[in-house]
């Protein structure tokens, strides 16, 4: 109702307000530097907290609504008074009665962030399904009020601009654009304006008398053919076709891309006594057109096609294999170690070599084919009228071009590889979305071959590619029909310590096929981790882990601390931190958890592990780094990642008595442990004297087969699971 947009926001919080979600409800806007809010609109909210909100800086400390904004999620504070997030505001919101807080972010269609919705509510809590759909529609409705207003701004600047150019151009020309030419019945000219003038290069006194078309010389753009005199074919009987594209050659043989339009003059008894011949420049539209035309199949760093414009002519190279026209292939080329320029380098480096490699393309490659950028890295050529033997030799041709060329950035020299794979486009071929994922798999083969490879693609057999697809949807199955099942295995002290500690065990998952055999996690866990199926398994762990944790605290014994796996997805999914906190809630259940997190996917996501860490250390948790030892640079982040167990890669642990360097780096773990507080495990613990060996050397605690095997998570009892020391080495 073209309300103001303050009025709007008003009523979005009164909407929340109104149906009971919360007792007080805020929008606050971001300001243009991103660092704090410009407005925020809280009617109901305690005066003291709405000014504390106004002040609060973007940051993962100042309340929820800053750290919805820093951390671009919503922010769900359960307890004001225990939550760190609202660290610097608790004393003001307490004071105002808020006991928890609701955050979401606002963003617009383009997912640019706007603001924030707070929810404050007087009882601790979390919101519920319903709650949360009311929360969402409120901040739908807010960020649609913020679009609307920024395109009404622009709308009016736009306005404002054309106008005033107008207004300058009427008063400076007093006519202005379209050239206008009235001619008699005969089609002879009677006058010129100004602008006709200037466009065809004729003066109005030389022009007047003369044919139109000897004055107005049109031609075809597509063919060059000379267009009918467009008078002469208004005034005819039978009419005439307007050109699609009609270009003026003016006098001095310039050529101006135009839009003509003829209307005929009558008098006062209806007869036509003339015509009049309107037409302006639109070279600048045209090109405009092309260009974008351009830019919608294009590449805007390499000019290559794209994507959209090269599926659409594979699908016409499938089309005419399908008919047996012609024989053609298909190249996909994958750049290896292309990231490496991207980190060492920076990004206009990347940028630099991407055009670079486009240019050596195209020496490769004959004029009739086709090149296009799929992705970031990724490239596809289309060979036309090719055999496959051919297409194999062009490919390796493109190979050894890449793999001899030397990308000098500064000071810095870096050589990169490709993986091709090749796929013939026979009759046989289905579609080209089956023929861009069979070259996707044939590239694929040939990274795992050893990479700098050519693979053609063999449609008879399987790949591991089509194999762990194959897998991502049989996990997918087998999590929500329930078919995961859970094991553990003991962990033991080397040395009995005084008290009774609570016995230690490691999670691990399996897997019940479809015909009720076990699979164990190193077939499926690949797969999951390529595609993203890891955090739904991640998430089911700990579901279980909790739930063993609550059961046993709940029956008076003494809780095992549980150790559960987590991969990399997990760490860089947003919600998977939000879900662990809230499963424990329970700082006696969170005392019990133990995250495992492989160093590979602590230093490749390290941001993202610090604050996971950091956060469920503050509520208890403990920390493993796993298969320490395995990366080149275990030891320069120890002091960075806040553990409290150090596992040794069992590969150190298995040769420990027999060889020298392999004993060397359990000891060098197992110092750097104890320097820095660090408790170490040792894994893959399979006799007795591997098992003396680490006593000897200081190891904390040791897992192995020999120690006890993985056991179904039904035979864990309270206290009685297994024995908490090792068994002697005898």
């Amino acid at each position: 109702s073209n309300a103001s947009l303050m009025e709007v926001l008003q009523s979005i919080t009164s909407l929340i307000e109104s149906v009971g979600v919360g007792s007080a409800c805020s929008v606050s806007l971001l300001g243009p530097d991103g660092a704090t809010f410009s407005t925020v609109i809280a009617p109901r909210v305690d005066k003291t907290l709405h000014a504390s909100l106004a002040r609060a800086l973007i940051g993962i400390r100042n309340g929820s609504c800053a750290a919805a904004v820093y951390l671009g999620r919503q922010v769900l504070v359960a307890d004001v008074s225990k939550d760190p997030l609202c660290r610097h505001l608790r004393d003001e919101a307490l004071a105002a009665g808020v006991r928890a807080v609701w955050s979401t972010p606002i963003k617009d269609v383009g997912g640019r962030m706007l603001g924030s919705l707070g929810v404050f509510r007087t009882e601790v809590g979390l919101p519920t399904d319903e709650e949360e759909r009311i929360i969402a529609h409120a901040v739908q409705l807010a960020g649609i009020a913020l679009d609307r207003r920024r395109a009404e701004e622009a709308r009016r600047q736009a306005e404002q601009a054309v106008f005033a150019e107008k207004e300058r151009a009427q008063v400076t020309l007093k006519s202005i654009g379209d050239a206008v030419i009235s001619t008699c019945v005969e089609g002879l000219i009677e006058y010129l304006n100004p602008v006709a003038e200037r466009l065809t290069g004729w003066k109005a006194e030389e022009a007047r008398g003369r044919p139109l078309a000897e004055v107005v010389h049109l031609i075809e753009e597509g063919t060059r053919a000379p267009v009918t005199d467009p008078v002469r074919s208004l005034l005819a009987p039978s009419g005439g076709i307007q050109p699609e594209h009609p270009v003026l050659v003016t006098r001095t043989g310039e050529e101006i891309a135009v839009q003509q339009s003829t209307a005929p003059i009558y008098d006062a008894d209806g007869r036509a006594v003339g015509a009049v011949f309107v037409f302006r420049d639109v070279t600048q539209e045209r090109h405009l057109k092309r260009a974008l035309s351009y830019q919608a199949t294009h590449d805007a760093l390499t000019g290559l096609i794209n994507r959209r414009e090269f599926d659409h002519r594979l699908q016409k190279a499938v089309a005419r294999a399908q008919r047996g026209d012609c024989q053609s292939a298909l190249l996909y080329i994958d750049l290896d170690q292309f990231k490496l320029v991207n980190d060492t380098c920076g990004h206009q480096a990347g940028d630099r070599l991407m055009r670079s490699i486009t240019g050596l393309l195209r020496t490769r490659v004959r004029a009739s084919d086709t090149i296009a950028r799929l992705g970031g890295d990724e490239f596809g050529i289309l060979l036309g009228e090719c055999t496959l033997d051919h297409a194999v030799h062009i490919a390796d041709g493109v190979r050894q071009a890449i793999h001899g060329y030397r990308f000098e950035w500064g000071a810095t020299q870096l050589s990169i590889g490709c993986s091709i794979g090749v796929v013939e486009i026979k009759r046989e071929t289905a579609s080209s979305a089956s023929l861009l994922s069979a070259a996707d798999i044939a590239c694929y083969a040939a990274k795992e071959q050893g990479r700098n490879r050519v693979h053609v693609y063999a449609g008879d057999g399987i790949s591991s590619r089509e194999r762990e697809m194959h897998w991502a949807a049989r996990i997918t199955r087998a999590v929500e029909e329930g078919r995961l099942e859970l094991f553990f295995q003991p962990i033991h002290p080397t040395v009995q310590e005084g008290g009774s500690p609570p016995p230690f065990h490691e999670l691990m998952v399996r897997l019940r096929d479809e015909d009720g055999g076990l699979i164990m996690p190193g077939e499926f866990i690949p797969a999951a981790e390529r595609y993203n199926v890891m955090p739904a398994i991640d998430r089911w762990v700990v579901l279980q882990a909790t739930a063993i944790l609550r059961t046993q605290l709940g029956q008076a014994g003494e809780a095992p601390l549980l150790a559960v796996n987590l991969s990399g997805n997990s760490l860089n999914d947003q919600s998977f931190l939000e879900f662990v906190l809230q499963q424990a809630v329970d700082p006696a259940i969170a005392r019990r958890l133990c995250f495992e997190i492989t160093e590979t996917a602590a230093v490749t996501s390290l941001s993202d592990a610090m604050y996971f860490m950091q956060e469920l250390r503050g509520r208890g948790c403990k920390f493993a780094l796993d298969d320490f030892g395995s990366g080149l640079s275990s030891f320069m982040y120890l002091k960075t990642l806040p553990v409290d167990f150090l596992k040794i890669d069992g590969q150190f642990v298995t040769h420990v008595t027999s060889s020298s360097l392999d004993r060397s780096m359990v000891e060098a773990v197992g110092n750097i442990g104890h320097t820095l507080g660090i408790r170490t495990i040792a894994e893959c613990v399979e006799s007795p004297a591997v098992l003396e060996e680490l006593k000897r050397i200081g190891i904390d605690f040791v897992q192995g087969y020999y120690l006890g095997k993985p056991r179904p998570i039904a035979e864990l009892a309270v206290g009685a699971s297994t024995s908490r020391e090792p068994p002697p080495a005898s």
